[in-house]
């Protein structure tokens, strides 16, 4: 019976939880002893036939994971009971070279290493696919003039599509990311006991060189029992990371749909209930779900770190809570991505709530234009500051139009002229650099696509 949410199919999609499901994890296992025992014959370690004997058992399916467990609930150790299902089936000459100069955690991390190469294979894509949504968005509303906010007030005039560029950058930056720590955490061990390659000798290196070829993953430089946690700690920084990103996504939706704002509305289905008591409500859950599951991958990371000082060449402090954080940690990134792509592909956007938005202030989101207009003028840069931040309280005080007090100000009204005020008062001419920022993180992003052969 379903205990946890990802149990019942409730987070992750069925292609990542699949990678993650006992059945296939004993798959990658029996891969890993195979790929060894194949090269261990080919290097002259083992003999050939007990090489290709041990590599035919360990993928004809005969060994299943209910037989894995019978032997567990015996020998309390999953992968002793690996060796031994593989023992079982073989030859009396072929038993003593199953599992020949391998310890546990050579299987155990490299074939977590083999879960997290499948893995990255269904996520970057889907973060290609949202960067793409997100160009889309940034194409649409690259010149729509918004209310720029910093600690949540007006501060000043952005360009609406600069929103999403600065998404696409984050996640095209997220890709490199992975793509360049690949070779540091898809790893492949070999090295035995305390990672001397022991009982295989001066060919220790040459079978973990080819086995990792063989796997498509890369041979760990220096090891001990397991390999070192600083890798497995990167995974979980970046899986962490590319969480913040997306809750940074649903936090700034989440704002813009509040009532008050109302410049974007996240999809919202027919049938589909807001409230169970307050029929009008339409809630951004999508994106809230994204920023709840963000503080577990958040979590995820310190425990990974906390897993990196094991006692001398090993000890199994790691090995419980990364039967965790691991598959859970991938499972829920897929899920916040499939999320927000869902909330992109559909996200409503408000023109006419954005335009308006901006004239809330009754002009005072103009300041800092009018500010600069005055220093051009020769006047001192804090006269022209405190002038204005007299006119834009009194407006606020008396609920004036700040554009009407600015003319009339004599202090700052007799230096511009109506053409130049027409001007700071036109939202249109204070988007700036933006078109270029675009511009160029639509080229980022579409070299990075070229760069990594992304979908």
């Amino acid at each position: 019976m379903p205990i946890l949410p990802i149990d019942s199919g409730r987070y992750g999609s069925n292609e990542i939880r699949r990678i993650f499901e006992e059945e296939n994890r004993l798959r990658y296992q029996l891969d890993f002893e195979a790929e060894v025992a194949l090269f261990q014959g080919k290097l002259n370690l083992i003999p050939l036939n007990a090489s290709k004997e041990i590599s035919k058992i360990a993928r004809s399916n005969k060994i299943t994971l209910k037989k894995i467990k019978d032997l567990e609930s015996i020998s309390e150790h999953d992968t002793a009971s690996i060796v031994q299902a593989i023992s079982e089936y073989c030859s009396p000459s072929t038993k003593p070279w199953v599992h020949y100069g391998l310890t546990s955690n050579d299987v155990l991390d490299t074939s977590t290493s083999m879960q997290l190469k499948d893995s990255f294979e269904i996520i970057e894509p889907k973060i290609s696919k949202l960067i793409s949504l997100l160009i889309n968005k940034v194409r649409k509303y690259n010149t729509l003039p918004a209310v720029g906010r910093t600690h949540g007030q007006h501060a000043s005039i952005i360009s609406f599509g600069l929103k999403f560029a600065i998404w696409a950058n984050e996640l095209s930056h997220h890709i490199e990311r992975i793509e360049e720590g690949k070779k540091r955490f898809l790893l492949c061990k070999t090295l035995g006991v305390v990672g001397t390659g022991s009982l295989m000798g001066s060919k220790a290196l040459d079978v973990q060189d080819n086995v990792a070829n063989s796997l498509g993953l890369y041979s760990i430089e220096a090891a001990t029992q397991v390999i070192p946690r600083e890798r497995l700690a990167e995974v979980q920084f970046i899986i962490s990371l590319i969480g913040c990103t997306l809750d940074k996504m649903a936090i700034e939706i989440r704002n813009l749909q509040r009532t008050e704002i109302g410049e974007v509305e996240e999809p919202f289905k027919k049938g589909q209930l807001g409230s169970s008591a307050v029929p009008i409500k339409r809630n951004p859950i999508k994106s809230e779900r994204i920023s709840s599951l963000a503080r577990i991958l958040r979590s995820f990371s310190n425990i990974s770190q906390e897993n990196i000082s094991l006692w001398h060449e090993r000890d199994l402090s790691n090995s419980a809570n990364e039967r965790f954080i691991i598959p859970m940690g991938v499972i829920l990134l897929d899920e916040m991505l499939n999320s927000m792509i869902k909330v992109i592909e559909g996200l409503s956007v408000n023109r006419q709530r954005i335009l308006d938005n901006i004239n809330k202030t009754k002009g005072r989101i103009y300041a800092e234009f009018i500010l600069e207009a005055l220093v051009k003028k020769g006047i001192s840069r804090m006269n022209a500051y405190d002038n204005i931040q007299r006119v834009a309280f009194e407006t606020l005080a008396n609920d004036k139009d700040f554009e009407q007090a600015i003319m009339q100000d004599p202090s700052i009204g007799a230096n511009l002229n109506k053409k130049e005020l027409r001007k700071i008062f036109d939202p249109n001419t204070h988007l700036a650099a933006s078109t270029k920022i675009i511009n160029n993180v639509i080229k980022k992003a579409e070299q990075m696509r070229k760069n990594y052969k992304m979908r």
